[in-house]
């Protein structure tokens, strides 16, 4: 067995988080014998979340169970990989009884280290811990070069290792997976993940088919693969995240509440699942159920960096409704506190407003509500004007409507905000339950993807008609009135694919990538809260040089454009990536 040079092991740094005291001073005790340098200790899984974030550690030892507290080791686990608070070069393992191992095994995969199974001895933990790290020196190359965003060197060495068989490749194989997921090739990582499940059975795996079939835009298809995969595994709480994010692209709210809500009850104090929980149970119209698990993910979590401040506007609605002053006051007091915090940031700053405009309804200063909902229906054209922006100021105005406070620029802000944001059916269905209370405004959202898909469809009839020009200028003027994002994309697809016809092919696509900069990021498909970040069975990918990185992840290999390229990133023709031409080395 290999083993670790102790002048390593004295650099390195140790957490343990264990609820009882016994058991968590014979870890520490155990761990400075094999050479650990510094080692910490938490008693609590709020204290060990607030350390894992503001501080890398080289190994992690965490109960399963914490009885006392009702709390778990792979709650903890699973929003850590979710939020992306665990680089690669730290060793994770759970520890559990024998028992309890089936609710273990996966979460503990998932993170790519282990788990230790009670009782051990030292000398079982310390080969343990070497083996992990003899593992993570193995991948090191792949950990290098994530972590300073060289991704397309990451894939060719995971390409590398999988084609080979070399040691690690299993691991390997799933990282390069989840790098074409993030780089926009879902056909690609599905081929990969089905590499993979021809040569042996992985749950990971089986989920990332389905992750990849609703990023190909296939949720029908990963629906019936995600409930054969429940089936056989009940307690599978990624699976369940994932279904629910199938369904709400379908637009089937209904489903995607009963998925998120049993997700929520096999991990009670998940932050991140409670939040998806109470929102989809605030856009299903169900605000009493919405109201107790938002205000939970609060308590566990309101200072955390897994907390999404877009809770708290949807609790602040459920306060409103209730007329309940106090527990509007406290998310007015917290949303104040939090736009100090991140001064720069305008989501949370729009957060911010539209609390104090419902702290004003609810006090009816009607003069005040009015001004700050006209206030922040002047930005409705701003580059930054997000989703969740949107859809508040379509729930704020269908309470207002029911209300009787008259708006006479209701109406077109709202189909201003249709025009922006409905793309897909799931999307504009998350906008019109907004304005559930006010029927007619939800009529007219699901009227604006009507129009917008009759924009684009008039576009390609006359691209295919013969009359490229006429149809890149069409979408442009369609897509600079509306700001509509699928009308922009629809008008670089058709000048990518049709550069040799077009004599100022780079002309337009300068008009494209402005045009991009105007209309901001638009949701690619519906989603709740920031989802986008944390992917529920994906893989951690810590990449250090941010920038670099993200440029890399959005515009593919050698800048190939994706499907959420970076504004005014050049368009390149796309290129087949060594890593999917491996896969032809493990046929399906």
């Amino acid at each position: 067995m290999a083993t670790e040079n102790p002048r390593e092991i004295a650099n390195t740094k140790a957490l343990v988080i264990d609820g009882n005291t016994t058991s968590r001073s014979i870890l520490v005790r155990q761990l400075r014998d094999f050479g650990v340098g510094e080692v910490v200790q938490c008693s609590r899984i709020q204290d060990a979340r607030n350390r894992l974030e503001h501080t890398v550690f080289d190994f992690v030892l965490c109960e399963q169970f914490f009885a006392e507290h009702h709390y778990s080791g792979q709650t903890l686990l699973d929003d850590l990989r979710r939020a992306h608070l665990l680089p690669f070069s730290t060793v994770f393992f759970m520890v559990t009884a024998e028992a309890s191992y089936a609710a273990v095994s996966e979460a503990a995969e998932s993170a790519l280290d282990g788990y230790l199974l009670k009782p051990f001895t030292p000398s079982m933990l310390f080969e343990r811990l070497n083996l992990a790290r003899l593992r993570k020196r193995h991948l090191l190359p792949i950990f290098d070069a994530l972590e300073h965003g060289r991704v397309d060197e990451a894939a060719n060495l995971c390409r590398q290792r999988f084609e080979t068989q070399g040691p690690y490749w299993l691991y390997a194989a799933r990282i390069g997976a989840e790098l074409l997921l993030r780089q926009g090739r879902p056909k690609e990582a599905e081929t990969l993940y089905r590499a993979v499940l021809a040569l042996r059975p992985a749950p990971w795996a089986e989920l990332g088919v389905a992750r990849a079939q609703i990023e190909a835009g296939q949720s029908t298809k990963a629906v019936t693969s995600l409930q054969e995969l429940i089936e056989r595994d009940t307690g599978f709480a990624d699976a369940y995240d994932v279904l629910g994010r199938a369904q709400v692209e379908m637009a089937d709210f209904g489903g995607a509440m009963d998925s998120f809500r049993r997700a929520s009850d096999l991990t009670p104090e998940s932050v991140a699942r409670l939040q998806k929980t109470g929102m989809m149970a605030y856009y299903v119209g169900d605000l009493a159920n919405a109201k107790l698990p938002l205000t939970r993910a609060g308590i566990l979590g309101v200072n955390s960096k897994l907390f999404d401040y877009q809770s708290l506007v949807l609790l602040a609605f459920c306060h409103l409704n209730e007329r309940d002053r106090r527990g509007l006051d406290r998310c007015v007091a917290d949303l104040a506190r939090f736009a100090e915090r991140h001064a720069g940031s305008a989501r949370v700053r729009r957060f911010r407003d539209m609390v104090h405009i419902l702290g004003h309804l609810l006090h009816r200063r009607d003069d005040e509500v009015l001004a700050g909902l006209r206030a922040m229906a002047a930005e409705l054209h701003d580059a930054d004007f997000d989703f969740e922006a949107a859809c508040n100021v379509c729930n704020l105005l269908s309470v207002l409507a029911e209300r009787e406070l008259r708006v006479n620029e209701a109406e077109g802000w709202v189909r201003q905000v249709g025009l922006r944001f409905a793309n897909t059916r799931g999307l504009a269905e998350l906008i019109a339950n907004a304005c559930v209370r006010h029927t007619p405004y939800a009529d007219l959202v699901r009227d604006c993807l009507q129009q917008i898909n009759a924009m684009a469809e008039a576009a390609m009839g006359r691209s295919l008609g013969g009359d490229v020009e006429g149809a890149v200028a069409q979408l442009l003027e369609d897509g600079g009135r509306t700001q509509n994002t699928k009308l922009v994309d629809l008008a670089h697809q058709i000048v990518s694919r049709n550069q040799t016809r077009l004599g100022q092919a780079g002309e337009l696509q300068s008009q494209i990538d402005a045009l991009r900069l105007r209309c901001g990021v638009g949701p690619a498909r519906a989603m709740l809260g920031q989802e986008g970040e944390r992917s529920a069975g994906g893989v951690v990918l810590r990449i250090r040089d941010r920038e670099a990185a993200k440029a890399q992840l959005k515009t593919g290999p050698g800048g190939q454009a994706g499907t959420s390229r970076k504004p005014g990133a050049p368009a390149v023709p796309a290129r087949s990536d060594a890593l999917a031409d491996s896969l032809r080395l493990h046929p399906q």
